[in-house]
């Protein structure tokens, strides 16, 4: 996929961190040596990406790499390598499909099948509605609780079909449900809830 097809073709002619930006920009950049502030680069990245309506322009790159002495290039290249920054506008919903083989062993295939049945969308597209954009990705780094769905910067673990629908259903009246384990675990423990430090309990056992 070439970067034009990336980026997007309407493209606003200003981008200016606004104050609440600035005061995180000065946060991220403070954490390293002088001389090394292009490390930053993926903070300055998120935090434009957050005050622009979840996406990236054309402007703002080179703002940041005006700010960070790097060549606006390599700020795309990063940019466009992280599949959690957008150089095109997305709904005001990001729904990221972690699709890889602990998701899919749990079920992930069932959650696309929902988002398609419910708003119509495969991966790297926006709903009619404009409210809701797809992205199937990579491991979310959530194993555990499988299979996940990330919505914005949120995660919602353990869906089912029913429980992707019910949260679709939520998310378009903008009643967004309490984020983790739809079924309601803790951490990583087993679905039947904890065993081996009750058996412990039971038997008098020290542990």
């Amino acid at each position: 996929m070439s970067i034009q097809t990336l980026i997007a073709e309407d493209q606003p002619e200003h981008f200016a961190f606004d104050k609440e930006s600035e005061k995180e920009i000065k946060k991220a950049i403070s954490k390293y040596p002088e001389g090394r502030q292009a490390s930053a680069v993926k903070s300055l990245l998120y935090i434009a990406q957050k005050q622009n309506d979840n996406w990236i322009p054309v402007k703002a790159i080179e703002e940041i790499a005006k700010r960070l002495e790097m060549a606006e290039m390599r700020v795309l290249e990063v940019a466009s390598f992280y599949s959690m920054f957008n150089l095109k506008p997305v709904g005001k919903y990001y729904l990221q499909a972690c699709g890889t083989t602990p998701c899919m062993l749990r079920g992930s295939d069932d959650v696309m099948r929902c988002i398609k049945d419910k708003l119509n969308i495969s991966s790297g597209e926006t709903s009619a509605c404009g409210k809701f954009s797809l992205l199937e990705v990579e491991c979310l780094g959530a194993c555990v609780n499988a299979p996940i769905l990330q919505v914005n910067d949120d995660f919602y673990e353990d869906l089912d079909y029913q429980a992707t629908k019910e949260l679709l259903e939520a998310l378009e009246a903008d009643n967004q449900p309490a984020i983790g384990s739809v079924m309601g675990r803790q951490g990583s423990e087993a679905e039947g809830g904890a065993t081996t430090l009750k058996a412990a309990k039971r038997s008098g056992k020290k542990t």
